[in-house]
């Protein structure tokens, strides 16, 4: 199986790496297209500010691949929410691959959310053998609100999707791969997707 991590200068690359070789399996690092293309799987990571993130992807002409992608695809934190319509963070335009705008916590609640939280309404083949209510690691200042591509939830002061599906595209907010062996157990389920 061919494993493509996106390297477009804003991801947290290696621990997706190590979690991937854990599983065993091997993944590549790749801005070139046709790689991309020809990967079986693709993840898409991402940590950092939008509108920098969105800048390097539209600089390597990612920003109009990765919505024709046709194989699964995991945007993992800030790819996930680049695949949505756009972000208030920096006002940034996105992918349009979600339906849906990431906003901002609003002032009263400490930014970012850091540490551990619980995800529930766990609806995907993603989420196969895990339990609700199991903790994920999260750190992020901005997200998706509840919306009908929700696939998981998690309640900081406001109920947001923490996961998000629409075909062959998968986002979660958590770090799967910072997440212990259920994050990693996740991620097996992409794989096998």
């Amino acid at each position: 199986m061919k494993i493509v991590i996106i390297n477009y200068g804003a991801g947290n690359i290696q621990s997706i790496m190590f979690a991937i070789e854990r599983l065993g399996f091997k993944a590549v690092l790749s801005n070139n297209p046709d790689e991309i293309k020809a990967a079986d799987k693709v993840i898409f990571p991402g940590v950092g500010e939008a509108s920098y993130a969105m800048k390097m992807l539209q600089e390597s002409g990612l920003d109009t691949l990765i919505p024709t992608l046709k194989q699964p695809v995991l945007g993992i934190c800030l790819g996930m929410q680049l695949m949505c319509n756009k972000s208030e963070e920096g006002n940034t335009k996105g992918l349009g691959i979600f339906d849906v705008d990431v906003i901002k916590f609003t002032p009263k609640l400490k930014v970012p959310q850091m540490g551990w939280n619980q995800i529930y309404n766990l609806k995907s083949p993603l989420f196969e053998g895990i339990n609700e209510n199991e903790y994920m690691y999260l750190v992020h200042s901005f997200y998706a609100p509840s919306c009908p591509e929700a696939i998981a939830t998690t309640d900081y002061e406001v109920e947001y999707a923490s996961a998000l599906q629409k075909d062959n595209f998968y986002g979660t907010q958590f770090h799967p791969e910072k997440s212990g062996d259920v994050g990693e157990k996740i991620l097996a389920n992409f794989l096998k997707l």
